[in-house]
């Protein structure tokens, strides 16, 4: 067969006439070639019977359409192949979790392939894991290690070892894993991928084997950052069966500028990390963005709560009946893992939740100051052989970077380093945001990866929430008394940026806090330093209402040509008022007095 198509857009290609025979084949063909490939990378190839049962179901979703277009829209994965780690269900197959004496055949799908499915795309097998998706390493599985496909010799990373694998080697474009320590991030780092790690709570649960079922996320491994988010805007979503379903859309973007919060005190790293890291931060300072050092301190401390404190007993509840029953069936590592739970107490639970809430607080409080962190994704790819010498230090290190992220209900996006990938291949950085930051980080890293558009269709983007561009030009200004007005309505900055020249400025007298005022002039204009900031559509009422006289909002021309509303002064209110604009803007006035 030709080159095995490698991306979303590729498979797309392959059936953007439908469901022929041709594509059908190709499809076919790659059925037969994981079916050769197996162990220890597939636990369940689909059948010959399998896939033609889902190519039958999908020939009965594609028929009634007038058109390729609406075709698209309707199934906008069709055709395209997928792989799932096998702590999620597929209806009539069995689900292992990599432990034979715990296998059941699924009774439906889970929500994340049943969204799949809906799409149009097809699933061809279930991958290995660390068992009941117990470890950073992808070694503690019966069914054998995958290795890293870039770094032969070393561990693939875990938990979801075999979905990575599948897509590094390029037998899926994309493939489902789960992430609750770092499980969708470390595999891709190890494999060259983007590993899209979601807000807890964005993609449903349901029908995933827990391993804490309080902090699980079903995540997306992709070669490209835009394929990513097409399965993210595919599979996610509210869903009334998980409990713990919470979809909160957020921004599009993020803003032009970013302020990057990096490791104050980094922790020590091998030669590829350090390279990575360095070169991604090179690469962020070259854009023109802000690197900040952060105390990690209070973040390696939530770290250190999801293993050495009572969030383990998480665990040992999916596993406590087998374990009472038949505790040779379960890996001795991972067994030891679970069994450090026994010791908790109610108490000790309780305990936990109050010290993570207290270091919460500071935690959040970082994005008052920051867009977004930059950390490696791994502190070091460790050889099959030094984990075999260490296993429990060894996998406990990977998880230095990404232990806390799913505590804070953080998302996250691991991406290669394409400057250092001759030298480093299988180190990469992780950008990790607020919660409901997923679009904007998708987006960010196809702009990370340098991702040239495809002619061919997509699926849609990730939900976003609707927001007004709103310029600011005093008090609300970053930083400023009022600044509080936007953040605390969830507005996110876009950008600095100045009027076109048709302003003047003035120092309104009487005004507390102190505020200028902006007048749009024919003559004698000039270009105001201000702020635009994206505001939730649903939070612009509340805001209007604290604008109080002779301030309201208009509309402003921006120096790219742009017009957004913003803050603008009456012109009877300027009697008395100082003309300030010469500075420049607001911040320059005050820095003069």
């Amino acid at each position: 067969m030709p080159a095995t198509p490698r991306t979303i857009a590729d498979w797309q290609a392959v059936f953007q006439d439908g469901l022929t025979e041709a594509a059908s084949t190709v499809l076919r063909a790659q059925r037969e070639r994981l079916a050769a490939i197996g162990l220890p990378i597939y636990l369940h190839v689909a059948s010959a019977e399998e896939l033609q049962s889902q190519l039958q179901a999908l020939a009965a979703l594609a028929t009634g359409f007038p058109g390729a277009a609406e075709r698209q829209a309707a199934l906008p994965l069709l055709g395209v192949p997928f792989v799932v780690k096998d702590n999620i269900d597929i209806a009539g197959v069995p689900t292992t979790a990599a432990c034979p004496a715990r296998t059941q055949k699924a009774l439906r799908h889970a929500t994340a392939v049943q969204r799949l499915l809906d799409a149009g795309a097809v699933w061809l097998a279930k991958t290995n894991l660390d068992q009941f998706a117990t470890g950073l390493v992808g070694t503690r599985s019966p069914f054998g290690a995958p290795e890293s496909v870039l770094r032969p010799g070393h561990v693939s990373g875990g938990s979801s070892s075999g979905s990575a694998v599948a897509v590094a080697r390029g037998d899926v474009p994309f493939a489902l894993g789960t992430d609750t320590a770092g499980s969708g991030r470390i595999p891709a780092a190890f494999n060259g991928l983007v590993g899209l790690k979601p807000t807890p709570g964005r993609t449903s649960s349901a029908g995933v084997l827990p391993a804490c079922r309080t902090l699980d996320c079903v995540s997306v491994f992709a070669h490209r950052a835009d394929d990513a988010a097409a399965v993210l805007a595919v599979i996610e979503g509210p869903d009334a069966a998980d409990d713990y379903s919470h979809f909160a859309p957020g921004p599009a973007a993020l803003p032009d500028t970013l302020r990057v919060g990096i490791p104050a005190v980094m922790p020590a790293l091998d030669d590829a990390s350090a390279l990575a890291f360095d070169t991604a931060c090179q690469q962020l300072q070259a854009g023109g963005h802000r690197l900040l050092p952060v105390d990690f301190a209070p973040l390696f401390d939530i770290a250190r709560l999801l293993y050495e404190g009572p969030w383990v007993a998480e665990r040992h509840a999916v596993v406590r009946e087998l374990l009472a029953r038949d505790p040779g069936a379960i890996d001795p590592v991972v067994r030891g893992v679970i069994e450090s739970a026994l010791p908790f107490t109610a108490t000790d639970a309780f305990e936990a939740q109050y010290r993570l809430k207290a270091l919460a607080s500071p935690a959040q409080a970082l994005w008052q100051q920051l867009d977004l962190l930059l950390v490696p994704t791994a502190p070091n790819h460790p050889s099959l052989a030094e984990l075999a010498a260490s296993p429990v230090a060894a996998n406990a290190r990977l998880g230095t970077f990404t232990n806390f992220v799913n505590l804070l209900g953080w998302c996250a996006l691991a991406v290669p380093v394409p400057a250092s990938a001759a030298r480093a291949p299988t180190a990469g950085v992780t950008f990790i945001a607020p919660g409901g930051m997923d679009a904007a980080l998708a987006r960010l890293g196809s702009a990370w990866l340098a991702e040239e558009a495809t002619a061919a269709p997509r699926a849609a983007s990730p939900a976003t929430t609707p927001t007004l561009p709103l310029v600011v030009v005093g008090a609300h200004l970053s930083g400023l008394p009022l600044n509080g007005q936007l953040t605390e309505r969830g507005a996110r900055l876009r950008q600095a940026t100045r009027t076109a020249a048709h302003y003047r400025l003035y120092a309104l007298p009487g005004t507390v806090p102190p505020k200028p005022g902006l007048l749009r002039v024919n003559d004698g204009g000039a270009a105001i330093d201000v702020e635009v900031w994206d505001m939730p559509l649903a939070a612009v009422g509340s805001f209007l209402a604290l604008v109080p006289q002779p301030l309201s909002l208009g509309s402003i021309t921006l120096a790219s040509g742009e017009v957004a509303h913003g803050f603008l002064c009456e012109p009877a209110a300027l009697a008395g008022a100082t003309d300030i604009t010469a500075g420049g803007g607001w911040r320059a006035y005050l820095q003069s007095l």
